[in-house]
């Protein structure tokens, strides 16, 4: 029962420490952010333009966010890093719901302050081009995979050297993934990103690829890394034997007797 209460998180949900109502906040603010600038780009019509913009975007959130909630600001992680138990499952959903709120919000806040004539590819509806939809389903799920593997990697607590640019690295796999992604599929690598955009603009042509692409993908690319790749080992501590300990006995005993010697 303890372990159940323990997967499900129940106790967060009262928990004032659990911080529960910041964590969700800033999931929503996050993917506001993203469908916001990143989705903004889409007008440029340069697919380099585009993958740095939701990389970058990407990267500043988590920047931002990251010791809030963990700056997942995609179901794909979320779903992820609840399989392999790193996200309780309560959080997990309540994350979701959050990420989808903001998203909506982004894409909301982002046609109301452009121009009526710009159609859905400016405000980023993600489409299928010149592929089918199981075709369209490869493609996120390998998007999502990598970018979940890098986020196991990155944020993995027994490689404290890569916590300060574990931001920046998950922007670049964002990147990497969206130049590929964009000429296929318009790279949603986001279920809420990519509803964002189809509920404001009321496109939902091959929805369903957007959700179970990366989603697959991303709960893939956990177990990858949990169970295949293996997480990252802490560093082991030597065993200090009796000899060392002997030597340090006598180097110490050998530097209380110099200090005791009257130079005199």
């Amino acid at each position: 029962m303890v372990n159940l209460k323990s997967a499900l998180g129940t106790d967060e949900i009262t928990d004032r420490k659990a911080g529960l109502p910041r964590a969700l906040l800033a999931e929503f603010l996050g993917t506001l952010l993203l469908n916001f600038f990143g989705c903004g780009a889409v007008m440029t019509a340069n697919v380099v333009a585009i993958s740095l913009a939701f990389g970058l975007v990407v990267a500043g959130a988590i920047q931002g966010i990251g010791h809030v909630s963990g700056g997942h600001i995609n179901p794909a992680v979320t779903f992820g890093l609840m399989v392999i138990g790193k996200v309780p499952i309560i959080r997990g959903i309540l994350y979701v719901v959050a990420q989808c709120a903001g998203a909506i919000a982004g894409s909301a806040i982002l046609r109301a302050l452009s121009s009526d004539m710009m159609d859905n590819d400016f405000l980023g509806v993600v489409r299928l081009s010149r592929i089918t939809p199981v075709q369209g389903l490869g493609v996120e799920f390998f998007l999502a995979l990598i970018l979940v593997l890098v986020v196991c990697g990155a944020c993995d607590a027994a490689k404290p050297d890569s916590k300060g640019i574990a931001p920046l690295i998950i922007g670049l796999a964002v990147t990497v993934g969206h130049i590929v992604g964009v000429p296929r599929t318009g790279a949603g690598m986001n279920p809420a990103r990519s509803l964002g955009s189809a509920v404001v603009m009321g496109a939902f042509e091959d929805h369903w690829v957007y959700w179970i692409g990366p989603i697959l993908g991303g709960i893939a690319g956990a177990l990858i890394y949990v169970h295949a790749i293996g997480p990252a080992k802490e560093p082991e501590v030597p065993a200090r034997t009796y000899a060392s300990v002997a030597t340090e006995e006598k180097e110490l005993q050998s530097l209380t007797n110099r200090k005791n010697v009257n130079p005199a």
